[in-house]
């Protein structure tokens, strides 16, 4: 560890650490979305022609109407920023550079794995398995799930295998027009399916799809992230391929406007974030993350703005993209103002007044600071800072979750000044959420009374252990490409460098035990597949960074971050 924090120091010092250096515009005020809507370009050409994420989204009035593009001679680039345009698509030939560049043993093998676990339907590769462990009662691992498949898709369009991406986009399409029932409550049309499997009848010698939208689901709960993954990698498909007539298929835009009809519909609510059931998304089982959980909102921002770059400007185009940018909007507002914990934060709400009443109020959800748990004022380091799970009436859920992070980085919901907090939290606190497995799904652990509570004593989730503070192989390519994209690679290759030493010999888990990670996960699958497709998305990223144009977004030179610099600068 002593050599690693070394390393770090020198390191530190070469890296982009500036907040300034990362965004020019940190002085402006805030962001008007109403100006982000960007005539897309029609060739396919894309060396030639600057892509969506380039443009700035100021480029349009709210008429839709296209304006001149600005210049980008400003000396405002950052490390990460120049990742968008250096991708070309599938332009690269001959064997990646993942497999040249410090060649580990564990690449061939992986890929091997992630071969082995692809999922064929009617002759063509449609996605891949869950996991290949025979060892134990399959339950629903031998599925193939829409959240699961992610980082394989990254893999193959990296790779520059990019069809059985596109097999798996149009197939989970045609199965969000099935009439989905739980019970006798019949779900919105929009739903994306959790996970689909193939039945081959023997008889007839013939193959069909069949869904779970939830009704087979542990709690019977549809998946709300399953839709925002779903245009995410319709993004990535088409940033990757330079292919947009995918996305420009009347389906593939149809089944865009019906997930952003349920997420942009009018209700109760007095928030722009989505209220979600427990188990709604990757911690799909009990676990206190009801309410607004921070992975939710992470991915409903990301979706949104990868929507407004593939939706098409016909009538019924232009009227969501209004919708959507009124809804960044308020989005990016609401998550940067009450998400957002740093020191100074904390200290503002340890000294929180209740029972406020008026639009003059600052405890504005009523948190009463005896709520406020022990760990986190330890586990809060002077530079650095996180977006906390969950904001809701009279409640703050403190616990760090990877995945909400990682997203808000990659998406640009974290203003640069928030991204690099983010980095700092995780370099301080690396053995706490890295230890010997990277990274802890959420930190800390809930245990004892409060885990009877909240988990309902499930045996699953005990202390530091599944979603309870285990260790996820599969998000080291969310810190993978976190940590490029803030100009901090050496983060992602210590990671990696401590995954390598065990995930081969130890057979790809699903997860690991332990406030370190340090042993297998009690009921952990082996050859676990987005354990292996998230260790080669990371090495292929941190072996050619231009890799990351396809899983992140670009900040807008005109946005205005609310925050002229993170409250843990002012130290």
């Amino acid at each position: 560890m002593a050599s690693y924090q070394m390393e770090w120091s020198q390191s530190r010092n070469l890296s982009v650490r500036s907040p300034d250096a990362l965004c020019s515009v940190a002085e402006i005020d805030e962001f008007d979305f109403s100006k982000a809507l960007v005539e897309r370009p029609r060739s396919l050409n894309i060396e030639r022609q600057r892509s969506a994420d380039e443009r700035s989204m100021s480029e349009l009035s709210v008429g839709f109407s296209p304006r001149p593009s600005s210049t980008k001679n400003d000396n405002s680039s950052r490390a990460g920023d120049t990742f968008d345009s250096a991708f070309s698509p599938l332009q690269k030939s001959g064997i990646p550079r993942s497999l040249i560049l410090d060649p580990h043993p564990i690449i061939n093998e992986g890929w091997e794995a992630l071969r082995r676990s692809l999922v064929y339907f009617r002759g063509q590769p449609v996605g891949t398995i869950a996991a290949l462990d025979n060892s134990d009662e399959k339950l629903n691992y031998d599925q193939v799930f829409v959240r699961d498949f992610v980082p394989s898709a990254l893999a193959f369009l990296m790779h520059r295998e990019p069809d059985i991406v596109k097999n798996f986009i149009l197939k989970t399409l045609r199965l969000q027009s099935w009439e989905k029932k739980i019970d006798r409550f019949q779900l919105a049309e929009g739903v994306m399916p959790a996970s689909f499997k193939v039945f081959h009848d023997p008889v007839r010698n013939h193959e069909t799809l069949i869904a779970d939208f939830g009704e087979s689901a542990i709690g019977r709960v549809a998946p709300v992230d399953s839709g925002f993954w779903w245009i995410i990698l319709l993004r990535a498909y088409t940033k990757a391929t330079g292919d947009s007539s995918l996305a420009e298929r009347p389906e593939c835009q149809k089944g865009m406007r019906l997930i952003l009809s349920l997420c942009l519909s009018e209700g109760f609510d007095t928030f722009p974030t989505l209220l979600c059931a427990d188990g709604c998304c990757m911690i799909d089982r009990r676990m206190g993350v009801y309410g607004y959980p921070i992975e939710i909102q992470a991915l409903f921002f990301m979706a949104l703005r990868c929507a407004l770059q593939l939706l098409k400007q016909d009538p019924e185009g232009k009227e969501f993209m209004e919708r959507i940018v009124k809804r960044l909007h308020a989005l990016s507002y609401h998550l940067r103002s009450y998400f957002w914990l740093d020191l100074k934060q904390l200290n503002d709400v340890y000294r929180f007044k209740t029972e406020e009443y008026s639009h003059t109020a600052v405890n504005k959800f009523n948190v009463i600071p005896d709520s406020l748990p022990d760990w986190v004022f330890d586990f809060m380091p002077h530079h650095g800072g996180y977006f906390i799970g969950n904001v809701s009436p009279a409640r703050m859920d403190f616990r760090w979750f990877c995945l909400g992070n990682c997203i808000a980085i990659l998406s640009c919901l974290a203003t640069p000044e928030q991204s690099v907090a983010i980095m700092d939290l995780i370099e301080s606190r690396w053995q706490e959420l890295v230890g010997e497995m990277p990274v802890k799904v959420c930190y800390p652990a809930i245990e004892s009374h409060e885990w009877r509570i909240i988990t309902g004593c499930d045996p699953k989730n005990t202390r530091w252990s599944y979603h309870n503070g285990g260790s996820w192989p599969v998000l080291l390519w969310l810190l993978a490409a976190a940590s490029i994209k803030t100009g901090r690679p050496q983060i992602a290759r210590h990671a990696l460098e401590i995954a390598e030493t065990r995930l081969l010999k130890d057979n790809w888990p699903e997860y690991y035990d332990g406030t370190q990670g340090r042993y297998i996960g009690k009921q952990a699958r082996k050859f676990q597949t987005w354990s292996i497709a998230g260790y080669l998305v990371a090495r292929m990223m941190l072996d050619d960074p231009s890799h990351l144009g396809i899983v992140a977004l670009e900040e807008d030179k005109h946005l205005k971050p609310l925050l002229k610099r993170s409250n843990s600068w002012n130290l």
